[in-house]
């Protein structure tokens, strides 16, 4: 379950605090700290591809369209 479609309910649960407290226990997206999932990139969101070098925390995708906002060069 991705996190936009898990915050969707709050909207329909916001008068029933005891369903929504409930809701959230069973399907809030676990916090990890290994593996694929502990990074997400910091433009999209996603955690594929992911450059953590130096501590960028982008996806492949975003670190090539900001490289060189970000100082870094192309050498051919």
């Amino acid at each position: 379950m991705t996190v936009k479609s898990y915050k969707k309910v709050f909207k329909q649960l916001k008068n029933k605090p005891a369903k929504m407290k409930k809701y959230i226990k069973h399907n809030a997206p676990l916090k990890r700290e290994f593996g694929k999932g502990a990074n997400r990139c910091r433009v999209c969101g996603s955690t594929k591809g992911m450059v953590t070098q130096y501590g960028i925390n982008y996806c492949r995708r975003c670190f090539r369209l900001n490289a060189k906002k970000l100082g870094f060069k192309k050498y051919h």
